[in-house]
């Protein structure tokens, strides 16, 4: 069996937004052993409702609390007025499937992408035609793309996704979940400094083979 570090997120989670340059730090010193696997866990299901007021005024301090205990992370609140905000992030879930689809490294392409228009281009992940256009920008092909994108069996793939992050008991987003050959552990997120969930896992590991 292998060893995975799941990364359980949703590219509109402003939070995993703010978590992004530690943890490609974290990726980067893992040992060869451990693999990293990103799950979708579907931070807001499909709608075309406006937002309400209440929400998009929770959304906005939300992002300047990020700002706040993550120096460094920034946000362009133009979005707020330039854009119809709809509480659902599961089009850019499925967009970053049907990347995915398209070629692994491609996944991280396209979180990328989400994340850049949405919190600091001011353009609204939400809506299918910018996800075309964002991996159209990405060198995607888009034919392929945008079938995929509306394709009931992505969808499928979205909602398997999320039921694995409910199996392993996930409620928030980021999470970390270490799988040793079927022992799992829950990695505490330390959105300032990778090393203490570095340190962890190799301690996880070391007392898993000892």
């Amino acid at each position: 069996m292998n060893s995975v570090l799941y990364y359980i997120h949703d590219p509109m989670c402003s939070w995993c937004w703010g978590f992004r340059p530690v943890y490609s730090q974290l990726q980067a010193s893992l040992p060869d052993t451990i693999q990293s696997r990103n799950l979708l866990g579907g931070l807001a299901e499909d709608t075309d409702v406006p937002m309400s007021e209440d929400m998009k005024n929770y959304l906005q301090q939300t992002w300047r609390n990020i700002q706040q205990r993550i120096p460094g992370t920034r946000f362009n609140f133009d979005f707020w007025s330039a854009c119809t905000p709809v509480r659902s992030t599961y089009p850019a879930c499925r967009a970053v499937i049907a990347a995915r689809q398209q070629g692994e490294p491609f996944e991280a392409v396209m979180i990328n992408a989400i994340q850049a228009a949405y919190y600091l281009q001011a353009r609204n992940p939400s809506e299918n035609s910018v996800l075309i256009a964002l991996a159209m920008e990405a060198g995607l092909n888009e034919e392929v793309f945008r079938h995929d994108l509306l394709a009931q069996r992505t969808h499928e793939k979205l909602l398997a996704e999320i039921s694995s992050c409910r199996e392993f008991g996930v409620d928030s987003f980021p999470s970390l979940m270490l799988d040793l050959e079927g022992s799992r552990w829950r990695i505490p997120v330390d959105y300032h400094q990778s090393a203490p969930m570095a340190k962890l896992i190799n301690e996880l590991i070391e007392t898993h083979h000892a």
